[in-house]
């Protein structure tokens, strides 16, 4: 099915240059189109993603070992990971509308990297920062009236679940800083076809989380550190993503790439590079903070209105979709990369051909992760159930989780296009259309067709809205795999409009901070 992304929209081969193509080589590192074969153009793509892809997985793993940590809790409770599912997905629906707006600088990066200008780029990476500054204002905001959201309409959770959600979503939100922060240097590095120096970092955050958590979580009585369970686990989060922010920080400002890109010159607001990313970049915040806003919806009021024992076994089963799209999404910054650097070359048929490769692996990747919930499903779920739990508890909550498993198993091979598929869209600069798709089937199906089944079939239980949320992967990555067969993508401009391109707004080549105004950016 996705092989036509190959293809052009009147049917052609790409790998022919045509002939009103512009003569650019992909500098510096001269890409080309067929070097080797499929298999040795497959390995390639995998080289250059496989420290993105790593970095995904590592900030996967934090996540995912927070949630086994806090399931090892004594006394056994299932709400202590429906408490960290649920305060954490709440925290991070105000920061995935920035965070799918700075996800934009990777693209700028890249197609800078691919004109052969990217001194040009450091103003992104810097301006990324100051509107991450910016939005830390709102989110202190929506930290302190968080715990009337909680309360409002939970009757039917217990007082301590209340309790514990709050508590671990505020502190992510006053932690929030360092987690945009973070972000808007991957981006940067990402367009930069530096993925090793974010990969660095990741390992650093989660080698400190992990160290957290131990200590936090169940306490030191000898070191006079008392057990702060799913707070613990925030706490930790926080200070390891602290450690990952400082490593790319410094590394951008050092001597080195300083003297290559002047990373140290264009560190002042730039209304000009702040209106570039919010004009391509508006669309992507939308589409990711929306979606993460269904999901809060139905992992919390849909799936979750089942009871402690449902939200618990959702929360399992979407750790280990994080586990399997993570991956996909390294992939897809990847792609955005190698298809921006190849737009800002003029090479759009180099853009297809690489797109294609990337959808190949991210295709086999999940449907792998599809086979291995349907072959080892009551092992990953109960892996998260601790050994003195109740077993009638147990049970249910293995019983739920599998048969979530196999339907979350349905959708993944759909899942691994879109995914890689809105990477190379956005390394294009085709943001909007996307965005507004999403927008639709994420109220339409996940919300809406959710909704519906725990109305019209409460027999299914938690299955039902798992079922509306299934649709809406499959959908949209149909929608995603028709929108970039349709060409769309190659009439878009974006450098001609941008500030970097030296415009009457712009910036002069390197970014130098005289001509800035004021005398001086996915997703997951």
């Amino acid at each position: 099915m996705f092989w036509s992304v190959m293809s052009d929209s009147n049917g052609n081969n790409p790998t022919n240059r045509p002939a009103d193509s512009p003569a650019v080589p992909l500098n510096p590192s001269g890409d080309d189109l067929v070097r080797g074969g499929l298999f040795a153009e497959l390995w390639e793509m995998l080289k250059l993603a496989a420290p993105t892809v790593a970095t995904m997985v590592s900030y996967t793993a934090m996540q995912f070992v927070d949630g086994l940590m806090v399931s090892k809790i004594d006394p056994p409770d299932p709400a202590y990971v429906a408490a960290q599912g649920n305060g954490g997905v709440w925290a991070f629906l105000p920061i995935s509308f920035v965070m799918g707006m700075i996800g934009v600088v990777n693209t700028y990066v890249s197609q800078n990297l691919g004109a052969g200008k990217p001194e040009r780029a450091p103003a992104y990476a810097w301006n990324a920062l100051w509107v991450s500054v910016g939005a830390y204002v709102l989110m202190l905001g929506y930290a302190l009236v968080l715990p009337s959201i909680f309360a409002a309409g939970e009757s039917g959770k217990s007082a301590r679940l209340l309790e514990m959600e709050t508590q671990y979503a505020q502190i992510l939100l006053f932690g929030s800083l360092l987690t945009m922060g973070t972000r808007s240097m991957a981006q940067f590095f990402y367009g930069l076809h530096r993925p090793a120096v974010v990969f660095v970092a990741a390992l650093c955050g989660n080698a400190v989380n992990l160290v957290g958590n131990w200590l936090l979580i169940y306490g030191r009585p000898e070191l006079g550190i008392p057990a702060m369970g799913v707070a613990g686990a925030a706490i930790a989060t926080v200070i390891g993503t602290g450690a990952e922010f400082a490593v790319p920080m410094v590394v951008f400002l050092s001597r080195k790439y300083n003297e290559q890109y002047r990373t140290r010159s264009a560190w002042r607001p730039s209304l000009s590079h702040a209106r570039d990313i919010f004009r391509i970049g508006w669309a992507p915040a939308v589409m990711f903070g929306n979606e993460m806003a269904c999901w809060a919806i139905f992992m919390t009021k849909l799936a979750g209105s089942f009871g402690v024992e449902h939200n618990t076994a959702g929360w399992i089963v979407l750790r280990y979709m994080h586990l399997s799209f993570m991956p996909a999404l390294g992939l897809s910054f990847a792609i955005t990369s190698v298809v921006g650097k190849a737009i800002g070359a003029g090479r759009p048929d180099v853009a297809r051909h690489k797109a294609k490769l990337g959808v190949m692996l991210a295709a086999a990747y999940m449907t792998l992760c599809a086979a291995g919930f349907v072959v080892f499903q009551n092992s990953l779920v109960g892996v998260f159930i601790a050994e003195n739990t109740a077993p009638q508890v147990a049970a249910k909550v293995v019983t739920i989780g599998t048969g979530i498993l196999l339907i979350a198993a349905v959708f993944q091979l759909f899942d691994g296009i879109g995914i890689a598929l809105i990477g190379a869209l956005r390394g294009a600069g085709d943001t909007v259309v996307p965005g507004v798709a999403t927008i639709i089937l994420a109220w339409t199906l996940i919300v809406g067709l959710g909704w519906l089944l725990t109305k019209v079939a409460p027999g299914l239980e938690s299955r039902g809205p798992w079922i509306g949320a299934a649709a809406y992967i499959i959908v949209l990555g149909l929608f995603l795999l028709w929108r970039w067969n349709s060409g769309a993508w190659t009439k878009i401009k974006l450098l001609e409009h941008s500030a970097s391109a030296g415009g009457s707004g712009g910036a002069v080549a390197g970014g130098a901070a005289s001509e800035l105004p004021g005398g001086g950016p996915h997703s997951a």
